[in-house]
């Protein structure tokens, strides 16, 4: 069977690799054709576009790349009609994904949406065009379920994959030593988006005239250029790792985390946390209207209740990130906090995420 993919970030890459993965085990004579990332290439060098190339955040972010986005879309239009795939799997990126869906739907094509977008945030309305253009739909959140039955969907609810990426990472027993890592560290994880390194890194990096006693590690992004890196960090004491942020997060002490899945994943690692984030000035004024949930990180939206805490916009700053640190470094919130890491690995379930999706998905195409 032929299968085509569309991720538009890192980590729709890396849930899209793990799918892939057990694609093929369930589908010997599986074809791939994709856009992703380096992740997914592993799988299969059948790559249409890297997602460093796709990979735009927040409404500034979009309105200047509109025509890039117009280009791309016409791309994978043509791209999808050419390969003639028997299911086209959509994960995530629902700003490009779900216009694809409606496209597939004209034409015939059976979609499967893995990684359900985020309409429970915001835009509400979206899950109308969902439920009419998705074939089928795939959710790695528990409360997701409940939502979408407001709508009289049924989905699939698989349970989370990054619980199989953590399971299935091979972990550097000598991290440490073998990095020259002889103090305790925080690590600084500025997300994955160019933009959000813009955003949010500087700040991050005020943060280290504090905390002398620590070291700082940054985990960094394979995609993004060594050069770029050392731009933001020059003049700073800061070490920067790229591609090992499972082992960076777990031998850390507490963590800097730019809102998004990282928040999860280092949950998922029992790695104290605190959440950053800023906006450009207009995403930041149109997201205080339309957003409709209480908190921007997965561990505290899966919980229900502030379990880490989030510094947003003009919050974020080197003072409060400071006291919100030093809270979480020792003492009795870092306890509370890893306590609750324990209730979130309850609700979010066990592993095998990738497995049960990708069963579904290669027996409904083989019908």
């Amino acid at each position: 069977m032929k299968y085509y993919l569309i991720a538009g970030e890192a980590s729709g890459d890396l849930h899209g690799s793990n799918l892939m993965k057990e694609i093929k085990n369930a589908d010997p004579n599986a074809e791939f054709r994709f856009w992703g990332g380096d992740l997914m290439k592993a799988q299969s060098e059948n790559m249409v576009i890297h997602y460093s190339e796709t990979a735009f955040m927040g409404l500034s972010d979009v309105l200047l790349n509109l025509n890039k986005i117009k280009k791309f879309l016409k791309k994978c239009k043509k791209d999808i009609l050419d390969f003639k795939p028997d299911a086209l799997i959509l994960i995530d990126y629902p700003g490009f994904n779900l216009r694809i869906a409606k496209f597939a739907k004209e034409n015939k094509i059976k979609t499967h949406y893995y990684i359900s977008p985020k309409v429970w945030a915001w835009n509400t309305d979206r899950a109308y065009k969902i439920k009419r253009d998705i074939d089928f739909l795939y959710t790695i959140l528990p409360f997701e379920t409940e939502f979408y039955a407001k709508f009289k969907m049924k989905v699939d609810y698989v349970g989370n994959p990054l619980c199989d990426s953590i399971e299935n990472y091979a972990f550097n027993d000598n991290f440490k030593s073998e990095h020259g890592i002889s103090k305790p560290f925080i690590a600084l994880l500025p997300g994955s988006r160019m933009s959000e390194l813009k955003h949010v890194l500087p700040t991050m990096l005020e943060t280290i005239k504090n905390f002398p006693e620590y070291d700082f590690i940054l985990a960094g992004a394979n995609h993004i250029s060594d050069g770029i890196y050392k731009s933001y960090c020059e003049g700073y004491p800061v070490k920067i790792i790229k591609g090992l942020t499972y082992d960076v997060v777990k031998n850390a002490q507490a963590a800097l985390v730019c809102s998004g899945t990282a928040t999860l994943e280092t949950a998922l690692l029992n790695c104290p946390q605190v959440v950053c984030f800023r906006f450009s000035k207009l995403s930041y004024f149109i997201g205080k209207l339309v957003i409709k949930v209480k908190y921007i990180s997965l561990v505290n939206l899966i919980m229900d209740k502030a379990v880490v805490e989030e510094l947003i916009q003009d919050d974020f700053n080197a003072s409060k990130i400071n006291t919100s640190l030093r809270k979480i470094l020792f003492g009795p919130n870092r306890l509370d906090m890893i306590q609750s890491y324990a209730a979130l690995k309850i609700k979010v379930g066990n592993s095998g995420a990738s497995e049960r999706a990708a069963g579904l998905i290669v027996s409904r195409t083989q019908e």
